[in-house]
């Protein structure tokens, strides 16, 4: 099996010379193509052959996700092909994606959509050509995917309202002076988001000297976050509680506030990818929380297969998190 970072860092690569990622397949050679990889039915020994179908590569948590689901290829003996869209916002691109594993027949499609609305007609079609379907880490919108005849799909991954909670809750509850709060949010439409903003407003109205002044989307992405973080702290200068909805974000915003030179915000982050660790560990970054993305994705192909045999998955699986804080980096 090649090594998931260089996985990762091939897709990179091919991201700047075509829309779609696609690594086919987990555990082959990299430079196979997707004809090859991606002729339909089960290709390799007859076994059935499911997609994983992420929002991107270029986040860690779904590299994480990956290698997960490449653990539970090599021990449940599937076929596993991963693909991903250039960004978190490449919604039409997850489209298309899910549109060439239905032309391909897999048998399956484990995904972590970028829109819990959009991707619904999507799956829909899948599902009519009889393809099974597991949903990861943002679910889809219940009632929108009940009118569209999707029905129920299996869901895996985390309480992000009780995450979120614990995370802001850890962020502010020392506090004892009156100060401003911001949340920085992902794309605005997916459910994690809107899950993770109100379990955050919930643990800040918490402490009564917090006051929540801002709440502003950055899509999930680092660089928006960071002018993002920008234009809050020019509309609210005297903020000190920052709350952002992943880590890739939080990076952004400590980007920005280590060019302007403001320690005095605190930061709390999403994911526990391990690019946050230094600045955990420096004290940078306050709080983040592991959502076990690996765990997630073993989960997702263990339960497509399931489906494939014609077994019982349950309707939620719920993923037990950990809120990281600096203090106990660093003791």
């Amino acid at each position: 099996m090649i090594h998931l970072s260089r996985r990762a860092a091939l897709a990179r690569t091919c991201a700047a010379l075509v829309a779609p990622i696609l690594l086919l397949p987990a555990c082959g050679d990299a430079t196979q193509s997707a004809d090859a990889a991606g002729s339909g039915g089960d290709t390799r020994n007859d076994r059935p052959r499911i997609a994983l179908v992420m929002k991107t590569l270029d986040n860690p948590f779904f590299a994480e996700m990956a290698r997960g689901a490449a653990t539970a290829e090599r021990d449940t003996g599937v076929n596993l092909s991963i693909a991903a869209a250039r960004s978190e916002t490449s919604i039409d691109q997850q489209i298309a994606i899910v549109g060439n594993f239905i032309d391909e027949k897999v048998a399956a499609i484990v995904i972590a959509p970028s829109d819990s609305v959009k991707l619904v007609p999507a799956l829909v079609a899948a599902k009519a050509a009889g393809i099974k379907v597991v949903n990861l880490d943002n679910r889809l919108d219940p009632e929108f995917a009940r009118q569209s005849g999707l029905g129920t799909v299996p869901f895996i991954g985390i309480d992000n309202v009780r995450a979120a909670h614990a995370a802001a809750h850890a962020l502010s509850a020392d506090l004892g002076t009156p100060a401003e709060a911001a949340i920085i949010e992902g794309i605005r439409n997916a459910a994690n988001n809107q899950a993770r903003k109100l379990g955050a407003i919930k643990g800040f109205a918490e402490n009564a000297n917090v006051r929540l002044v801002a709440s502003e989307s950055a899509n999930w992405l680092r660089d928006e976050a960071a002018s993002t973080t920008r234009s809050i702290l020019a509309a609210y200068p005297g903020l000190k509680l920052l709350f952002c909805a992943n880590d890739m974000m939080a990076l952004g915003a400590l980007d920005t506030l280590a060019r302007l030179e403001r320690t005095d915000v605190v930061v709390a982050g999403f994911d526990n990818i391990p690019e946050v660790e230094p600045a955990l560990r420096s004290g940078r970054l306050a709080v983040t929380v592991d959502q076990r993305a690996a765990e997630m994705g073993r989960k997702g192909v263990e339960a497509a297969l399931n489906l494939i045999r014609g077994q019982a998955v349950p309707a939620e699986t719920i993923i037990e998190t950990r809120v990281v804080t600096s203090r106990e980096l660093r003791r």
